[in-house]
């Protein structure tokens, strides 16, 4: 009879979560069969349990012993059950690894964030580059529009989503010059394609 009833998710320090493992949690030790998953001192256990409620148990001591001839490889853990308030602060003191352009994570909250997006410096200096080319080689008339379509590019790149189309649109609309054309299709191509 497999005494495994607890379903518990592992959260890593280092903002890696491990869910659907099943475990046996209890009062001061949670048991979990299996090496394939490293528990370290600090990372924290969660068990959703069927009345709704949410218990977070901090690891004091993974406690792993290696498979023998009857009993398998695990996980002894010696934890430590968190209140709510401790539990909400263990969680938020985690941290979270993400790539790719305005990636976030929400933890049972909604997003109030401001987010800032730094502009690739290759980008940043070829739009410095479009700027000097428009003060060299378009009539001072012609100046002030040219400057407002560069603004407007500079501000798609700054964007949380710059959008392809738009930045095409505006490169298009710039004063027809060679070099001019060359850095609008760097900045096209920054964009992928």
């Amino acid at each position: 009879m497999d005494l495994h009833r607890d379903t518990v998710s592992i959260l890593k320090l280092n903002g890696e979560k491990h869910e659907g493992i099943k475990a046996s949690v209890q009062r001061k030790k949670t048991f979990i069969k299996g090496s394939d998953l490293l528990i370290e001192t600090g990372d924290l256990i969660q068990r959703n349990m069927s009345n709704g409620a949410t218990e977070t148990y901090e690891v004091i001591e993974p406690g792993f012993h290696e498979g023998g001839n009857l009993i398998p490889a695990g996980y002894q853990i010696v934890h430590k059950n968190l209140g709510l308030p401790e539990a909400e602060k263990a969680i938020k003191n985690i941290t979270y690894n993400l790539n790719g352009h305005g990636s976030r994570v929400n933890n049972n909250s909604v997003d109030n964030s401001t987010n800032t997006f730094n502009i690739n410096s290759d980008v940043l200096e070829h739009i410095e580059m479009l700027r000097s080319e428009i003060s060299r080689i378009v009539d001072v008339d012609q100046q002030q529009d040219a400057f407002e379509i560069v603004d407007a590019i500079e501000q798609q790149f700054k964007s949380e989503k710059p959008r392809k189309v738009i930045v095409k649109t505006l490169v298009s609309a710039l004063p027809h010059a060679g070099t001019i054309a060359s850095i609008g299709s760097f900045l096209l191509a920054a964009l992928g394609g």
